[in-house]
C-alpha cells in the first residue's frame, strides 16, 4: 500500500474587532479545491449562564500562545480525520449578542471527514483553547468571569 501524503492548508486568526465572517470564508473557500466543505458559524447568546440578559461577552486570551496550541490541534485533527484544509476565526475582546464569536471552517474529500473533523476542531476551541470569557449583565458592575463551558 502506497500513502500519499496530503498537503495541509490551515489558517487560524484571532480578530480584536466584530467581523461578520463573510468576507474571510469568501477567500479561503475560493483558494480550496476540496469537494465538501463543513462550516459551523458560532455568535454570542443574549443571555447569560445565570439567565438575565447579556449585555456583552468579553474574551481574552493569551497572544502567541493561543494561536500556536490552536494550530498544534488542528494539525493533529486534520490528520487524524484525513481533511485537508481549515479556517478557524475567533474573536476576542468585548463582543455583543449576535456577534459571530467562532466560525470553522473544513475542506475535505467526502462531507463524513470534514463534518467529524468540524465538530472534533469546535470541541478544543471550546475546552482546550486558552480563552477566558467574562459575562456582562444588567447591573453588573464587574462581570462575571465563567468558569466552566457552556453545555453542547
Amino acid at each position: 500500500m502506497i500513502v500519499v501524503s496530503k498537503p495541509v492548508d490551515l489558517e487560524i486568526v484571532i480578530l480584536d474587532q466584530p467581523t461578520s465572517g463573510v468576507l474571510e470564508l469568501d477567500a479561503w473557500l475560493r483558494s480550496q479545491m476540496d469537494a465538501a466543505t463543513a462550516i459551523f458559524i458560532g455568535r454570542v447568546r443574549d443571555v447569560a449562564m445565570d439567565g438575565r440578559a447579556l449585555e456583552a461577552l468579553e474574551l481574552s486570551h493569551y497572544p502567541g500562545l493561543c494561536e500556536r496550541l490552536i494550530e498544534t490541534s488542528a494539525r493533529q485533527l486534520l490528520q487524524q480525520h484525513g481533511v485537508r484544509s481549515a479556517l478557524v476565526l475567533h474573536r476576542v475582546g468585548r463582543l455583543l449578542p449576535g456577534e459571530l464569536i467562532v466560525l470553522v471552517a473544513i475542506g475535505a474529500d467526502r462531507r463524513g471527514p470534514a463534518q467529524r473533523c468540524c465538530a472534533a476542531l469546535l470541541e478544543v476551541l471550546k475546552h482546550d483553547a486558552p480563552f477566558w470569557k467574562r459575562e456582562w449583565s444588567d447591573g453588573d458592575g464587574e462581570g462575571t468571569w465563567l468558569s466552566e463551558n457552556t453545555p453542547l
